[in-house]
């Protein structure tokens, strides 16, 4: 079995693993989210949740450089990070948090170097949110965080026993919503366009795109369907035994991961050989192992 000191272990060795690698990503991502905010958000008031979005509403009445702003709340949410989650957790999102506003601070005069026109709401939401998750995900997926409201969506999934997707719902929906008293509905409607592409975006980095389905099959005829998988499609199979909740009945659940190419020979053919049968397709993003 093995101990809570084995787990600290292999923590560790996944902290070192590719660390120059992951310091790279969690790098570049924080400055594409730079980027997209002195480029396409800031300068049109279009507001992407969190505390950059906090510091834009703030700028509006007192002009303070962006950065300070953010600056400013990330530290007091660190703080109240370390009173109520603790050393461990507010480690985590340290560098971030402090890293952010200097990477918005160096990239402020970006335009100057070179000339766009974000005139367009539309166009700026649309490639402003898409080069913000963009960062965003690069952030996540090297393991580090920006700080800023995630500490809250932390805080409150602890405090009020919420997950943390409701959470972030939560604040980045106070914040935008309360954007609209400052800009007006418009740029309220853009920036909730702004905050579907930053989490689709995110998603997609983070996962990345699905070029697999996995299929979970439950029927009488578990023996031809597994017959056509192995035979016909030339894909393996893997038998769960399993029991309904209802009549209590002991079943085998057929699992086959495969090419979502091939999703509507497998569909098709389940169908064909039992159209009673019960199954469940879902993404799968990464695939390691077997054939």
């Amino acid at each position: 079995m093995k101990t809570l000191r084995d787990n600290k272990h292999i923590l560790e060795l996944i902290n070192k693993k590719s660390y120059i690698k992951r310091t790279i990503t969690f790098l570049l991502g924080l400055l594409l989210v730079s980027l997209s905010y002195n480029i396409f958000l800031a300068p049109n008031n279009l507001v992407p949740g969190g505390v950059t979005g906090l510091a834009i509403i703030i700028n509006n009445f007192i002009p303070v450089d962006s950065s300070l702003i953010i600056l400013f709340f990330n530290i007091l949410l660190l703080i109240l990070s370390y009173f109520t989650l603790g050393k461990e957790k507010t480690r985590a999102t340290i560098l971030g948090a402090l890293l952010l506003p200097v990477f918005i601070s160096i990239t402020k005069n970006v335009t100057d170097l070179f000339y766009i026109d974000t005139s367009q709401l539309l166009l700026s939401s649309v490639f402003g949110g898409a080069l913000f998750g963009f960062g965003a995900g690069l952030v996540f997926k090297a393991g580090f965080s920006t700080g800023g409201t995630d500490i809250v969506n932390l805080i409150v999934s602890k405090y009020f026993k919420i997950g943390i997707g409701t959470s972030m719902l939560l604040t980045d929906g106070f914040i935008v919503l309360g954007s609209s008293f400052v800009f007006g509905m418009t740029r309220l409607m853009y920036s909730i366009v702004i905050l579907y592409i930053i989490s689709i975006m995110s998603d997609r980095v983070i996962l990345g795109i699905s070029d697999s389905k996995a299929f979970y099959i439950i029927t009488d005829k578990d023996d031809e369907v597994k017959e056509y998988i192995l035979k016909s499609l030339n894909h393996g199979v893997t038998i769960f035994k399993a029991k309904g909740g209802f009549k209590k009945e002991n079943r085998n659940v057929l699992m086959c991961v495969l090419p979502t190419k091939e999703y509507y020979r497998l569909r098709t053919g389940i169908s064909e050989i039992d159209k009673d049968a019960f199954f469940v397709v879902t993404d799968a993003y990464e695939v390691f192992g077997g054939e």
